[in-house]
C-alpha cells in the first residue's frame, strides 16, 4: 500500500494560520533568503504559493500594497505580465507543464485570500491532474516539497536569465 505523507498541509487543512501583523505580501520580498520568492522585478516579485493547487502554483505580487491591479501603474502592469511570461518560461523548463490557468480573484467574495493585496497566480497543468484525490477525497497530491520547487524553478530562472 502507498501512502500519502504531506505533514505540511495540516495547518492548512486545520485552518490555522501563523499571526503576522501587517501583510503577509509586503512582508514576505523583505525576508532574508526567503526560499518561497523565485525571483524580483523593478514593480513585482514571484513566489511560490503555500498551499498550491499543483506542483509549481506561482503567484506575481506587486511591491506596491493595492486591492486591484486597476490600483496599478502602466509600468507596474506591464512588469506584471512580462515577469508572468518570464514564470511561464521557467514553469515550462522546469516542468514541462502543457497547460496553465493564469487569473486573480478580487475581493473576498472571489475567493482571495488576502484580498487587500493584488496578487496573479500561476497554476501549471497536466492531463488528469484532477485525480481520484481531488474528486473524492478532496485533496490535492503535490509530489515535491516547496524546498525542491523553489530550487528547480530558480535554476531555470537562472537559466533564462543567461540566456537573455
Amino acid at each position: 500500500m502507498d501512502h500519502l505523507w504531506a505533514p505540511w498541509r495540516m495547518a492548512y487543512i486545520r485552518g490555522e494560520k501563523k499571526p503576522v501583523d501587517g501583510c503577509v505580501f509586503c512582508k514576505l520580498p523583505q525576508e532574508d533568503n526567503n526560499m518561497q520568492i523565485i525571483a524580483r522585478s523593478q514593480h513585482v516579485y514571484v513566489t511560490l504559493n503555500l498551499y498550491p493547487y499543483n506542483n509549481g502554483h506561482l503567484m506575481v505580487v506587486p511591491f506596491e500594497h493595492v486591492p486591484s491591479q486597476e490600483d496599478l501603474g502602466t509600468e507596474a502592469l506591464t512588469d506584471l505580465m512580462v515577469t508572468t511570461n518570464r514564470a511561464l518560461a521557467a514553469l515550462r523548463q522546469a516542468y514541462n507543464p502543457p497547460a496553465f490557468n493564469l487569473g486573480a480573484n478580487l475581493g473576498a467574495a472571489a475567493g482571495a485570500g488576502i484580498a487587500e493585496h493584488f496578487h496573479f497566480h500561476i497554476v501549471p497543468r497536466w492531463p488528469a491532474d484532477a485525480n481520484f484525490m481531488t474528486v473524492v477525497g478532496h485533496t490535492r497530491v503535490i509530489p515535491d516539497s516547496l524546498e525542491n520547487i523553489s530550487r528547480d524553478l530558480r535554476t531555470a530562472w537562472q537559466s533564462l536569465d543567461s540566456e537573455d
